[in-house]
């Protein structure tokens, strides 16, 4: 049971810096990604490649970081002047191209054999029965770190910048802001974002193939950001929590309605999942936090 817990715990680390990321992107910046799971499918194949060729895991976490964060500047610059439907599209296209040629180019990847092996960090310096433990620590130490970044660049003028663009980028324009610049940035940040979540995915399992990743990790990103208030972080951070504990709660359903067939319990599971959900965004419209904005010193 605290194995499971704790590897529940882990995921959900993982998918809240995930929907961190989309609501630096979308909520802040006003850009749909729905390419997330590629570019987090792309973070946790360089760090594994890395990882199981003798690279410390640290650095091979790294190099993910930046790989990822430079293709989402790259396909930022050829896609961000479309409208947001047509960049979604075409964000949703690159994440398809990145999961067909991880899955073919087997010379490189594997293809579907997946990669094994792959080594946590710390992991020959603390004991086994101690492994989970530090990695889950791990894992909460970067949500903390994501969470504080995001918080200050919000805070920050860049942050003030970027809602300017989302807002109206006409205007941001006509006062002389480089829009492309910005929402380029956004989109590399909100990449490096999804390496650092992808890395730990990696770890997490230790071994990964093309079937682990899917257009689910969107719908876990998108319900954070939609439910805990687009463009909040401190919103996204709390939903992060309670879409996962509605969905891995459900689970235990079998221990409190015996007399329902697996079947029935799986649906049951899916209607309780979606009446919490529908249930939050009825009593909170706007998201169970505001976005934060600057306030003026007058009372």
């Amino acid at each position: 049971m605290i194995s499971y817990v704790a590897a529940t715990l882990v995921l959900v680390a993982i998918a809240t810096i995930a929907g961190l990321a989309l609501n630096l992107q979308w909520g802040l910046g006003g850009l749909v990604n729905f390419g997330l799971f590629g570019f987090y499918m792309l973070g946790a194949y360089v760090c594994a490649l890395l990882d199981t060729k003798g690279v410390p895991p640290l650095a091979a976490m790294a190099a993910a970081i930046v790989v990822t964060a430079a293709v989402s500047a790259a396909v930022s610059l050829i896609s961000v002047r479309l409208s947001e439907d047509y960049l979604a599209i075409v964000t949703l296209g690159f994440a398809e191209c990145v999961r067909l040629f991880i899955s073919y180019e087997e010379w490189l990847t594997r293809g579907t054999l997946g990669v094994p092996g792959i080594v946590r960090p710390f992991a020959g310096s603390v004991p086994p029965e101690w492994s989970d433990a530090v990695f889950l620590a791990f894992a909460y130490a970067w949500l903390a770190l994501v969470f504080l970044l995001l918080r200050k660049i919000t805070r920050a003028p860049f942050g003030r910048l970027v809602r300017a663009t989302r807002d109206d980028a006409t205007v941001a324009e006509a006062l002389g802001k480089n829009v492309l610049a910005v929402r380029a940035k956004v989109f590399a940040i909100g990449g490096a974002l999804l390496g650092v979540a992808g890395s730990l995915h990696a770890f997490h399992y230790s071994y990964i193939d093309p079937t682990q990743f899917s257009t689910t990790l969107n719908a876990y990103a998108f319900m954070a950001v939609i439910i805990g208030g687009r463009g909040s972080h401190l919103g996204v951070l709390i939903a992060g929590f309670t879409v996962i504990l509605l969905l891995e709660g459900s689970r235990f359903l079998a221990d409190v309605i015996p007399f329902l067939d697996g079947a029935q319990l799986a649906a049951l599971r899916l209607f309780l999942v979606g009446a919490g959900l529908v249930a939050i965004l009825i009593f909170k419209p706007d998201g169970l936090v505001r976005e934060y904005r600057l306030r003026s010193g007058a009372s």
